[in-house]
């Protein structure tokens, strides 16, 4: 594991073992607000080297940017997207206006 990745890993245990529920709770809350105010620009960063992997010539294929980023490939298209968070976050895809039948008897 990276050397700055094992340090925030060290971080969150230590928050974790904070006995008095209190200062615990208060640890957790400061850790959430810092990661949530970071998240966005490192969800943005690790797009944008996705997409300079894919601008590439040739571009790098799906399955080794899933592979370089530690993720299922169905994760790295969502990356390369810029699909984040749950399913039902996301918008929904217009549905294709039926052609030929509307369902009225034209007869």
């Amino acid at each position: 594991m990276i050397e700055e990745v094992q340090r925030v890993v060290e971080a969150v245990n230590a928050v974790r073992a904070i006995e008095e529920p209190e200062r615990r709770a208060r640890a957790i809350t400061e850790l959430l607000r810092a990661q949530t105010e970071a998240d966005p620009d490192l969800r943005d960063e690790r797009r944008q080297i996705a997409l300079s992997w894919r601008a590439e010539e040739p571009p790098v294929s799906f399955r080794e940017i899933a592979r370089r980023l530690g993720v299922s490939l169905g994760t790295a298209q969502d990356i390369l997207r810029g699909h984040s968070g749950p399913w039902n976050n996301r918008p929904r895809a217009k549905k294709k206006k039926d052609e030929g039948n509307s369902g009225a008897d034209n007869s």
